[in-house]
């Protein structure tokens, strides 16, 4: 006779992958940090848009600098000084010797230009880079006022930021005993770290919304907190995302620098002027100012090329 009963084991059937548990039935713990998660991703990502795609398929870009251009400037730069060179008076220095003349206060004003571009730069990248983290902050109330003040400076002309802040600003600080003076060029500083801090802000956020959103979920399931993730797995990947735009914005500032002579900043279009006002040629106007483009393209120029191959390098494929 067969009975029910038996002392062997039995393997029961089992489910390989069970789903998650309801929401209800989840610990309050678990519950809200799952919550919390899509709630913040569908608050950072942006809304959807078409994608304009070309009948090829690829996108369109702009064609990039070449030495082609570097040529064509060198050559505008030479028929600018023959032709100022032959309307010059006979007992007038050659426009070319004047050229050689300035070349040092020249360079004197070009220096201060890559001196504000870098600390703009960083002060912009220290800032932007904890505004960008509070535009994914999982409290609404952190992202709205990071959102206002990314918006607004993102928006915001660079010569006004730069009319406030030098029109704003004291022209020195007292601490105690101490008097620290405030010039001109590091108000302009402060202005143009604005501008800055709001793009590097909005390079963050699309640098996390880029990575796919598998890689929270497996780091929760590895019992990772919030900030682990972000500083463990997510924003290592940011890095080489980020490092093309944020060398190209360095460029843009770079040749936005010479606004700053609208607010009195002693810099290298300054100084143009000054030269120009102090020789009273009018042959001298074009090719001193080409002269300093010249400067201005042979600087920006290597890092407008090594940010093209970083861009392929990192390419997301």
């Amino acid at each position: 006779m067969i009975t029910n009963a038996t002392d062997l084991p039995v393997l029961k059937p089992f489910r390989l992958f069970s789903p998650l548990p309801a929401c209800g039935e989840r610990s309050p713990r678990v519950a809200r940090r799952v919550r919390g998660i899509f709630h913040w991703r569908r608050a950072t990502e942006s809304p959807p848009h078409p994608d304009p795609l070309p009948a090829s398929g690829e996108r369109e870009s702009a064609p990039p600098l070449t030495t082609t251009h570097a040529w064509l400037l060198i050559a505008a730069l030479v028929l600018a000084v023959g032709i100022g060179q032959a309307a010059a008076a006979p007992a007038a220095p050659s426009v070319l010797a004047t050229l050689i003349k300035w070349t040092p206060l020249l360079a004197q004003g070009f220096a201060l230009n890559i001196a504000m571009s870098f600390l703009a730069m960083g002060i912009g990248t220290a800032l932007g880079f904890a505004l960008g983290l509070a535009l994914i902050s999982l409290h609404r109330p952190v992202r709205g006022v990071a959102w206002f003040l990314t918006e607004f400076f993102r928006n915001a002309p660079w010569l006004v930021l730069l009319f406030y802040c030098m029109l704003l600003l004291p022209f020195e600080l007292r601490i105690g005993d101490t008097i620290i003076p405030l010039p001109g060029w590091m108000k302009s500083t402060l202005g143009l770290s604005l501008a800055v801090m709001a793009n590097v802000a909005e390079l963050v956020r699309g640098a996390v919304n880029s990575i796919p959103f598998g890689q929270w979920e497996a780091s929760e399931a590895l019992a990772f907190t919030r900030m682990q993730t972000l500083r463990m797995v997510i924003l290592p990947q940011c890095i080489k995302r980020m490092t093309p735009p944020w060398m190209n914005l360095y460029a843009i500032l770079t040749v936005g620098t010479p606004l700053t002579s609208v607010v009195g900043v002693s810099e290298a279009m300054t100084l143009t002027g000054d030269i120009l006002a102090a020789e009273n040629r009018s042959e001298l106007l074009v090719p001193m100012y080409l002269y300093l483009l010249l400067w201005f393209f042979l600087y920006c120029y290597p890092i407008a090329r090594f940010t093209v191959s970083l861009e392929r390098r990192f390419q997301v494929r």
